[in-house]
């Protein structure tokens, strides 16, 4: 029936009655700091480092163990580099000056992705993941790479060099050569290790 004087009711496009997704406040990165909490040295507790990343305005910081493992959200707008105002802040606050590398959650993705010794990975703990602050040092390690390290293994990925340690970690001669090679250029952390922050980061 038909209702005179009053206009008839528009309906609007399914799509306008949908507000639009905003944009991502942040990104979820990952950050490894290289060398705290070994032995005596270095000493930093994490909750210190929670708060220290939390205040130079990162969100949602999270920590994994006690070895300097950092998960954390950067402003979408933020153009600084995160990696140097994490150790410049941590020298400022606690005195203990240590190389932070950071990844993006996806790079922590096709890190992992790219790791060409799958058989290693079922000795978690002697697959060692040396994760590169700059792709390029990956060339360090090229003539390293070529010998023969037997039992153990070494392979070069896109953005980390990769050491099957069998006889454990502190008998490998490979991860020796690897570590004396690229110096403070690279942070390693093991397979379990990886694993477990980039269960953490894809929360």
């Amino acid at each position: 029936m038909e209702v005179r004087g009053v206009a008839p009711e528009r309906r609007q496009p399914a799509s306008a009655t949908i507000p639009p997704m905003p944009p991502a406040q942040s990104s979820v990165h990952v950050g490894l700091l290289r060398g705290i909490n070994v032995g005596t040295a270095k000493r930093v507790a994490m909750a210190d480092l929670r708060a220290l990343v939390e205040e130079l305005g990162y969100g949602d910081v999270r920590t994994l163990l006690n070895s300097g493992n950092l998960v954390f959200g950067v402003p979408a707008k933020s153009k600084s580099d995160p990696a140097a105002r994490i150790e410049k802040a941590l020298l400022l606050r606690t005195g203990v000056s240590a190389r932070v590398t950071v990844l993006s959650a996806r790079e922590l993705e096709r890190v992992i992705a790219d790791n060409p010794l799958r058989a290693a990975e079922a000795e978690a703990s002697r697959f060692l993941v040396n994760v590169l602050r700059e792709p390029a040092d990956r060339k360090l390690v090229a003539a390293i790479a070529k010998q023969d390290w037997a039992p153990d293994s070494i392979a070069i990925g896109p953005r980390a060099i990769y050491v099957h340690c069998v006889k454990g970690v502190l008998e490998s001669k490979a991860l020796a050569a690897v570590q004396r090679a690229l110096g403070d250029g690279a942070t390693a952390r093991n397979w379990a290790t990886m694993l477990k922050l980039q269960a953490l980061a894809a929360r």
